[in-house]
């Protein structure tokens, strides 16, 4: 296997139960079991980021051990699937999007790298998410007539609580598009392992403040199971025309990353 999905609120109630995969790191244990998954021929792990119940919170999940496991099962792509909320007005909820920026307020506040202790290691992250990861979802959306939204910065916040009309409105300012508070550090930890990594987000709702309702998990979760079959079409059908060999600067993260 060298493809992961990593899936957020709204995929994780299925009670279809597949084949499993217990992995224990040095982190400690991922958010819950793997689940080996086939797409004609390949085989595809996933994990629900916030375990089989949806009981693990943001800021409570396992990123470290989320990602070593993957790893360590040796996979070379990753691709995150999220729900969000919109800051942008042209960004309605139910629009997909294909983010190609982040904006990180998580600092601090989580475990955000393998490299603490002994060995100290800068990653580029200038460009947050695997170009060729993100050309073959944004081909395949064209190829299949799927509506995306090409381009979006993600800024994720730590919660567990939703945003304040005044936070959504500075957000907006610095040049946020879509907000959540998961996709850190799990997309710079999947750099600093070399694997490549790109994300899905589906919008949920309006943001605080831009909304004229008040927000509800329902909504998102609603909206969200909404994409499903859509989601699922536009990355099987990605994970189908990928190249074997990875052509993207991901694979050499961590050459002259380090003294």
């Amino acid at each position: 296997m060298k493809i992961g999905i990593i899936g957020g609120s709204g995929l994780s109630e299925s009670e279809i139960k597949k084949e499993i995969l217990t992995i224990k790191t040095p982190y400690g244990e991922p958010s819950c079991p793997y689940e080996i998954e086939k797409i004609d021929t390949l085989e595809v792990l996933f994990l629900r980021r916030h375990g089989e119940k949806h009981s693990i919170p943001p800021h409570k999940v396992n990123y470290r051990a989320n990602i070593y496991g993957f790893k360590l099962c040796g996979i070379e792509r990753i691709f995150g699937v999220f729900a969000t909320g919109s800051l942008n007005e042209s960004i309605p909820p139910g629009s997909i999007v294909i983010p190609h920026q982040i904006i990180d307020l998580t600092q601090g506040m989580r475990d955000h790298t393998f490299y603490d202790k002994e060995k100290v290691v800068h990653i580029d992250f200038t460009e947050p998410f695997c170009s060729e990861i993100r050309y073959y979802l944004l081909e395949t959306a064209r190829r299949l007539g799927i509506n995306v939204i090409p381009h979006g910065t993600y800024i994720c916040v730590n919660g567990p609580r939703l945003e304040t009309a005044a936070e959504i409105r500075f957000f907006k300012n610095i040049g946020a598009d879509i907000i959540g508070m998961t996709i850190m550090p799990e997309a710079a930890l999947a750099r600093e392992l070399e694997i490549c990594y790109a994300a899905v987000a589906v919008v949920g709702n309006y943001a605080a403040g831009i909304s004229k309702m008040p927000l509800t998990v329902k909504e998102v979760i609603e909206t969200m199971q909404d994409s499903v079959d859509t989601l699922g079409l536009l990355i099987r059908e990605t994970i189908k025309k990928l190249p074997d060999e990875r052509n993207c600067l991901c694979k050499d993260a961590l050459k002259n990353a380090s003294f």
